[in-house]
């Protein structure tokens, strides 16, 4: 049943473009597309009107073998580009970017329908890779000394060298983040990058793009190409030395099977069906305020969001009252400026499968504390934040990824049970704990089955910091971006061991048993010595 509904403000709808999005700047990112002149076209439109947007060039499998083939060659050289020049032109790019966020906060709002305050997350998020990315590589990617097989003797010496040309796969929810951080990594390390945006969301990949050119990028060394995974994902598999994808489970299943027949790296970073536990000694209202900003930042439309919330039964009134008026009082519109806390769906799947999810759950008996409706007031594909209760394992939001701005909420009794609630899933990418004890949620974050645990926080604190890795497990992904994980995998570890004076052979003239007397005894003193 339905017993409430979020408020309903009276919101204007927002211009059909901001002023920015001018045809040159249009036609300035199109043309950056790897496609033929004669190339077929598609149009995108923008969620939050449902106008047409921009007309991209469709690339083929063709258009992408060729991109590889130029990439191949500007990486020769680009690998052989001192790191300390990598950095200069990465740092140019951060200062680009973040003097210039008007431009990527007008596009992503035009092309993905989000608040202009979840965009500038975005901005944030890239500035942090770059200056990160450009102040470690050096010291991820020298040659490391390693003990050798005999002191003294064996001079051994870890190398790292860039895989090639990396593709990388990135999805339309988060269309600066995960366009430009996993390849500012892979280019880091030394790779060429041929990158598939999603078509719906291009632009925004393509400005990035463009001001890493304007940073002193080489020539060819990222390309991007756009069309649909059905048409040019064979070809980026076939011509790629490593892949990166962002995306559906289903999808990087079949990458990952790819991948192994052909015996190179992947990096997934797929679905979630993340939890939230709020303990029994947490701050109500803190942890009301951080379940909305866990569960409704981009509509929903993020992999680290909530969407299963466990509340310990003595508070559970409480916060949920908490909670819901808070969710009451969020405003959702169309605006390019900072005036709304909730944006669009991107996409019509996406108001279905959001639609589809609630009206079962309904359906079946969930009772709607707040949202539980389309907004086509608003614009073509708003819909409410969404709270239920009552969710049951038949209904198809109790563990299918929603991916939209709706959460269950469930009590539990105990810490254990809260725990295992939370785990009972084949995801495994980000999870949240609230409590007033920082030790004893950390204790429990621990025991979640998730790449990515907060303490006190949705997803943001374990995100920014990059210095860690990131990424999920089971159903959620394979690989880690960020933090060192983050760009050693794009590179291929090489070992160079120098044998001097004596090798593993008795010298000349000594009898073997008395040297293998010899090897024997050594090994038990460096034992004893507690060496390696």
């Amino acid at each position: 049943m339905v017993t409430d509904h979020a408020s309903r403000p009276t919101v204007t709808r927002a211009p059909v473009l901001p002023t920015s999005i001018t045809p040159t700047l249009l036609k300035q990112l199109t043309a950056r597309v790897s496609a033929a002149p004669d190339a077929a076209r598609v149009t995108t439109n923008t969620p939050y009107t449902g106008v047409p947007l921009a007309d991209f060039p469709v690339s083929t499998p063709e258009d992408v073998e060729a991109a590889f083939a130029r990439a191949r060659i500007a990486q020769k050289s680009w690998a052989a580009t001192p790191i300390a020049e990598r950095k200069r032109i990465l740092l140019r790019y951060h200062d680009l970017v973040l003097a210039r966020q008007d431009e990527a906060l007008d596009l992503m709002q035009a092309e993905n329908g989000k608040t202009r305050r979840d965009a500038y997350l975005e901005v944030i998020d890239i500035g942090i890779v770059s200056r990160y990315y450009a102040r470690t590589a050096g010291k991820y990617l020298s040659p490391k000394r390693r003990r050798g097989a005999i002191p003294l003797l064996t001079h051994t010496t870890e190398l790292r060298h860039p895989k090639g040309v990396v593709a990388v796969i990135s999805p339309w929810n988060y269309p600066l983040s995960m366009a430009a951080s996993d390849t500012i990594a892979a280019l880091m390390a030394g790779n060429a990058v041929v990158q598939k945006p999603d078509t719906q969301t291009a632009l925004t990949a393509l400005w990035s793009m463009d001001l890493m050119y304007e940073a002193g990028l080489p020539a060819d060394v990222w390309q991007m190409v756009v069309g649909r995974g059905s048409s040019i994902g064979g070809a980026l598999m076939d011509n790629a030395n490593y892949m990166m994808f962002t995306g559906s489970t289903a999808t990087g299943r079949q990458i990952a099977s790819d991948a192994g027949k052909r015996l190179i790296g992947a990096s997934l970073e797929l679905g979630g069906k993340n939890a939230m536990i709020v303990l029994d000694d947490a701050d109500i209202d803190k942890a009301a305020e951080g379940a909305v900003n866990a569960c409704f930042p981009s509509a929903g439309q993020l992999c680290v969001s909530i969407e299963r919330l466990y509340v310990a039964e003595s508070i559970r009134d409480k916060f949920v009252a908490a909670f819901v008026a808070r969710t009451k009082k969020l405003k959702i519109g169309a605006a390019y400026d900072y005036s709304m806390d909730v944006g669009s769906l991107t996409t019509p799947s996406q108001l279905t499968t959001v639609t589809e999810h609630v009206e079962d759950a309904v359906a079946k008996g969930a009772t709607v504390l707040a949202g539980g409706k389309a907004r086509p007031d608003l614009g073509p594909f708003f819909y409410e934040p969404t709270i239920l209760t009552d969710v049951t394992p038949d209904m198809t939001v109790y563990d299918h990824e929603t991916f939209g701005p709706v959460v269950s909420v469930y009590p539990y009794r105990d810490t254990d049970e809260a725990v295992s609630q939370a785990n009972a899933t084949a995801y495994g990418l980000n999870a949240s704990v609230w409590t007033g004890n920082g030790a004893r949620g950390r204790a429990v974050a621990a025991r979640m089955h998730a790449g990515t645990v907060n303490v006190n926080e949705a997803f943001a604190a374990a995100w920014g910091s990059i210095d860690a890795p990131m990424g999920g497990m089971g159903d959620s992904g394979l690989g880690r971006r960020h933090g060192a994980d983050g760009i050693l995998k794009y590179t291929e570890a090489q070992t160079v061991a120098h044998q001097r004076l004596q090798g593993f052979y008795p010298p000349s003239g000594m009898n073997p048993e008395t040297w293998t007397n010899l090897l024997t005894g050594a090994i038990k003193v460096m034992k004893a010595m507690g060496l390696r």
